[in-house]
């Protein structure tokens, strides 16, 4: 497999960093829909036939796999690493060599190009992104634990999301630091205090100037109530990919796991 490789330091949270590379927009390949990249995911190429399969995505970065008739199967990387001197994006672009040595000596230069050009589209759309995020406005989410399990909830409206789950919480008031919004919105939304600790996960793109922050929560006093939604329960971490996700909520499924794991203290 052949590889060509593109790096870039930036001085930014490495949560907003991922965040920026899991948008589907910063892709670099036009796929049908939008969103978010998450893990197992599938995307359908525009003209032309083919898939995009998510085979990795979180804190670390993601990987895709891009199968097309007509051309090489490529795989697109970013890697998100923590450095001293700030937060290193490495991206990667490769592909499978054609079989034959005709069709190498035909072929390898031009899919060479095509590679070039994915990789530089792709870490200047990663780049603006993360100017974008920086700047913009967090509504805070909360992975409220008690014990091994973690408590979740089912939307009951609009229509479109109705019976899906997702993490309690909403919005930061002007002023208002993340974790007292956390406290609060458990507060009014469940009825229950909590301790608000770390952040969870990445920074989630919901819009192109809005993205969910996630806090890692400790129940302290009371009993959650669905006073706006569906229903509530606690799940366990085997239970986690078994649910009907709110696509922004999904992307942080391995960043779940891992935070139940450590609370049941498996590795």
């Amino acid at each position: 497999m052949s590889v060509v490789r593109a790096t870039a330091l930036v001085d930014v949270p490495v949560a907003t960093v991922a965040g920026a590379v899991v948008d589907v927009g910063t892709l670099g390949v036009r796929v049908d829909g939008g969103g978010l990249l998450y893990e197992g995911a599938e995307f359908s190429l525009v003209g032309r036939s083919g898939r995009v399969v998510v085979t990795r995505a979180g804190l670390g970065g993601v990987g895709v796999r891009v199968v097309a008739d007509r051309s090489p199967e490529f795989w697109l990387g970013t890697d998100v690493r923590v450095t001293g001197a700030g937060v290193l994006v490495v991206h990667e672009v490769g592909w499978r060599q054609p079989r034959t040595v005709w069709e190498r000596v035909v072929d390898v230069a031009f899919w060479r190009r095509i590679a070039l050009r994915l990789l530089e589209d792709r870490a200047a759309r990663v780049a603006k992104r993360i100017e974008e995020l920086v700047e913009a406005r967090v509504v805070v989410g909360a992975a409220v634990v008690r014990g091994d399990r973690l408590l979740v909830q089912q939307r009951g409206f609009p229509a479109e999301v109705a019976g899906k789950w997702e993490l309690p919480g909403g919005r930061v008031e002007v002023g208002e630091d993340d974790r007292a919004a956390v406290v609060r919105e458990c507060r009014e939304e469940l009825g229950v205090e909590v301790k608000a600790r770390q952040q969870v996960g990445l920074d989630v793109p919901l819009k192109a100037d809005l993205l969910l922050r996630v806090y890692a929560a400790d129940l302290i006093n009371g009993e959650p109530v669905a006073e706006e939604h569906q229903g509530v329960r606690w799940v366990r971490v085997d239970e986690l990919a078994d649910l009907d996700w709110l696509p922004a909520d999904r992307v942080l499924v391995p960043a779940l796991r891992e935070l139940l794991s450590a609370q049941a203290g498996h590795p």
